[in-house]
């Protein structure tokens, strides 16, 4: 008798063992349900209502000195210009600034060349300037050529705040989210459920600055600079995972 013991207790466990895997099985039947998964992306245009500009003002001398004072009178004129045509004081930032050193090396009559010795030195000095008055741009552009910009002159242009249409894209991606789940669903046979979960992978692509070269500033200058802002345009994609009905 004695040596039945460990059978019995070997079918009690395994009869647990069972018992507990049906439970396991049941459970994870319960939580795992059938879903279909899918992504829209959605975009949306605004038209741009501030303009960021780069100016850059490079001045050469024989010692870093000179140099330097030559680019501070320029960049001070530059900046005191900026505000006269309206730029606040926050709407002014330094991004830029360096003082390199300008190299000569002369042939030797052996044909060898002489160690490179510093014959001058470049500054150059950047400013941001962020435009809120669209129409005013071309004249930022035309005034900082007069006031000695000889670099730069990069333009973007952006929207100051973008969340009402990001979130007409975000609308417009749940949409076609959908309706790719309903085509889906209908394909399959089968019946499109509830919501079980909304995600952003990404958020969004920002527009494309819009550039222009300080040749064709210059070339422009006697003017007032024709700028065209066009429209911005952003995108947003978003995944949707919805369970399929019994």
């Amino acid at each position: 008798m004695p040596r039945s013991i460990p059978v019995l207790v070997a079918a009690i466990v395994l009869s647990l063992s069972l018992q507990a895997a049906a439970e396991t099985g049941a459970s994870r039947e319960d939580h795992d349900p059938r879903v279909i998964v899918v992504s829209g992306s959605g975009e949306a245009s605004a038209k741009p209502d501030v303009a960021t500009l780069n100016f850059t003002v490079l001045r050469s001398g024989e010692t870093a000195r000179t140099a330097l004072d030559a680019a501070n009178a320029a960049m001070q004129r530059v900046i005191n210009g900026m505000r006269k045509l309206g730029a606040a004081d926050k709407d002014l930032q330094t991004s830029g600034f360096s003082i390199n050193p300008q190299y000569r090396a002369d042939n030797r009559s052996d044909g060898s060349q002489n160690p490179p010795e510093i014959v001058g030195y470049d500054v150059r000095n950047s400013l941001t300037v962020t435009v809120h008055d669209m129409a005013g741009v071309g004249e930022y552009l035309d005034r900082a050529v007069s006031l000695g910009v000889n670099q730069g002159g990069d333009i973007s242009f952006g929207v100051d705040d973008p969340q009402a249409v990001r979130d007409e894209a975000r609308r417009e991606a749940i949409a076609k989210a959908r309706s790719s789940a309903a085509v889906l669903a209908e394909a399959a046979g089968v019946r499109l459920g509830r919501i079980l979960s909304i995600s952003q992978p990404s958020a969004g692509n920002p527009p494309m600055p819009y550039q222009r070269s300080m040749k064709m500033m210059a070339a422009e200058a006697a003017s007032s600079v024709p700028v065209e802002a066009g429209e911005n345009r952003f995108s947003e994609t978003v995944q949707m995972v919805f369970e399929i009905q019994d």
